[in-house]
């Protein structure tokens, strides 16, 4: 199967489809930091989307409409103009991906601000329901394709540690690190939409 995995420069996902012998390629404008320059195309992905993929599975930027930046769109009280217009070219963006004509589409991204209206998702998962104890909620969009299933459940024993403030960190590299996918959920696509 060929595999476009939209804006992900770190290659976790393309590497977890390479793993189960798929035609995996990362996109970013960014260069890879996967170690294989040789399936990374550098490049905005909206220029590769018709290159026949049978998947696409695409991290669009979450940084405007995420539903944990909407309080910026609203500093005390007065709409913030200029991030209210990058939402808007970020809803642009996603939908432009969303609305392809590739087979089977997974879009992961935060819960999004209803100030942008995106569609609704299908699924919310958390890198702990495979494996990777931290929390991060995340909403799947779907097309064509089943609903992840849990390695473990959904809820844990209260004994169980889970990281929930690894995003907090700061440091050059915060959007990066915040950005990647984690190994447990990178692996449960591959095995289970590929």
């Amino acid at each position: 199967m060929r595999v476009f995995v939209a804006c992900e420069e770190s290659q976790v996902v393309c590497i977890a489809f390479r793993k189960r012998g798929h035609e995996a390629f990362s996109c970013d404008i960014i260069p890879c930091s996967g170690g294989h320059p040789e399936w990374h195309i550098q490049d905005n992905c909206l220029n590769h989307l018709n290159d026949g993929w049978d998947l696409m599975i695409a991290h669009p930027p979450c940084t405007y409409l995420s539903n944990a930046g909407a309080r910026f769109l609203y500093p005390k009280g007065i709409l913030n103009e200029e991030r209210l217009r990058e939402g808007l070219k970020a809803k642009m963006f996603f939908m432009e991906l969303y609305g392809m004509n590739i087979p089977k589409i997974a879009i992961e991204n935060p819960v999004p601000s209803r100030v942008f209206g995106l569609p609704i998702y299908d699924q919310i998962i958390q890198p702990y329901y495979f494996g990777d104890m931290v929390q991060k909620k995340t909403c799947l969009w779907l097309k064509n394709l089943p609903e992840l299933k849990y390695a473990i459940p959904k809820c844990l024993p209260q004994s169980t540690k889970i990281a929930g403030n690894w995003f907090n960190k700061g440091g050059k590299d915060r959007q990066k690190n915040r950005a990647r996918t984690f190994q447990g959920f990178a692996t449960a696509m591959a095995e289970q939409w590929g």
